[in-house]
């Protein structure tokens, strides 16, 4: 079965709820995941961030939702337990309760409105619904779409580049990641290998222990296997070990497997890669606003 949406969650986790005991989220997580038969790679779905699986997410923000409506009630941090008004509301036997069962609570409705007014007045802005997705899920689904659209754009522009500038591209990131030491010290490795098949050389580390090897191919057809094993046969001739071999364009399944079983470390980077390591690193984008996500800090308020 799909992984229940919220208004498929509330209902089970109001008779979860019912013995009157108090429970922590925790347990209505695993036990609501049990009930739902969900496979351990459902259980385990993260959101976009990465920072929460999805179903504890779902789970949490219907827990959220009745809270809000008076149905359940927080007894301490992470743990809630059955109202009066969450009884009343087992009695009724709903199929389901979803927003339009909780907005007959003027709690709730007073929640909504102001959920409404912090929101933006574009279109649209009041669609987030509790059996679609919850609040978290469609802010990152909405920046996993920037996110992706500013790396096509992003690609498009280093395309439109000359190949000069994109190994100074090549360079600038991987001094943002860490490598090559400063920036003058690496830019003035490119080039000067002058062996086929390497586009320049780069420090692993700021002593220079060990050196990484570059290819940069700003293309729009596939790179083959025959491309990466002439940038190995290079490596090989310069005894070197590691390699990184980055294109605007993306491999072939050949190319890398084939760069999977060799002794020499290369790790390939195609052009969405590429663009994504780019926004990371703020090289060639700008930040334009920055939002922050906080929750209630439960040990503030704690009286003991």
């Amino acid at each position: 079965m799909p992984m229940p949406k919220p208004q498929n969650i509330t209902l089970p986790l109001l008779g979860f709820a019912s013995d009157g005991k108090e429970h922590s989220l925790r347990e209505a997580i695993d036990n609501l995941a049990d009930a739902f038969d969900l496979p351990a790679n459902e259980r385990n779905e993260l959101l976009p961030s990465g920072q929460r699986a999805v179903f504890d997410n779902r789970v949490g923000w219907a827990c959220a939702y009745l809270k809000q409506s008076g149905i359940l009630q927080s007894t301490r941090r992470g743990y809630f337990c059955i109202t009066q008004r969450g009884r009343d509301v087992l009695q009724e036997n709903p199929p389901e309760i979803n927003m339009k069962f909780l907005e007959q609570f003027p709690e709730f409705k007073e929640f909504r409105s102001r959920s409404r007014k912090d929101q933006t007045s574009q279109p649209g802005a009041d669609s987030i619904e509790f059996g679609a997705q919850t609040p978290n899920e469609a802010i990152e689904d909405a920046y996993q779409k920037m996110r992706g659209d500013l790396a096509q754009d992003l690609l498009a522009r280093v395309m439109g580049c000359s190949p000069a500038f994109f190994e100074r591209i090549v360079v600038q990131l991987l001094v943002r990641m860490g490598y090559g030491g400063s920036l003058k010290d690496a830019g003035n490795a490119v080039g000067q290998s002058g062996d086929e098949g390497i586009d320049g050389i780069i420090k692993e580390d700021r002593l220079g222990l060990e050196i990484v090897y570059i290819q940069a191919k700003r293309w729009q057809q596939p790179v083959g296997r025959p491309e990466v094993q002439k940038f190995v046969g290079a490596l090989q001739g310069q005894r070197a070990r590691k390699g990184v071999f980055i294109t605007t364009s993306s491999f072939s399944n050949e190319a890398r497997d084939y760069a999977s079983r060799i002794d020499n470390k290369v790790v390939l980077i195609d052009g969405a890669e590429l663009a994504h390591f780019m926004i990371d690193f703020d090289l060639g984008v700008s930040r334009i606003a920055a939002y922050e996500i906080k929750r209630i800090d439960s040990d503030f308020f704690s009286e003991e």
